[in-house]
């Protein structure tokens, strides 16, 4: 008894560590798929984090590409306002613009 806890609280250690006494088997079998089910839950997670990121890469690029489709436009409309606006001053002066 030299290495036994002694008293009521020896008791109630003694029958609280058998009433939940489980076979090593069965515990090394339930840890090692408790461990696999959260990898697979991590692996899914990095996935699905890597797929949300590629997909938000993708949408930041096609969106700058159609920024500058636009401004590319933009300038496009203004250089021919600037011309329509020349030829109607010149045909508006009775001079026809040389090409």
């Amino acid at each position: 008894m030299a290495g036994e806890l002694q008293g009521p609280r020896a008791l109630t250690a003694q029958a609280e560590r058998k009433a939940y006494k489980s076979p090593q088997r069965k515990l090394v079998q339930f840890f090692a798929q408790s461990r696999d089910q959260w990898r697979e839950k991590c692996r899914e997670a990095k996935a699905s984090l890597k797929q949300l990121k590629k997909k938000l890469q993708r949408g930041e690029e096609r969106q700058r590409r159609q920024k500058q489709r636009v401004h590319t436009l933009a300038s496009a409309v203004a250089q021919l306002q600037a011309e329509k606006r020349g030829r109607e001053e010149a045909l508006a002066a009775g001079k026809k613009k040389a090409r």
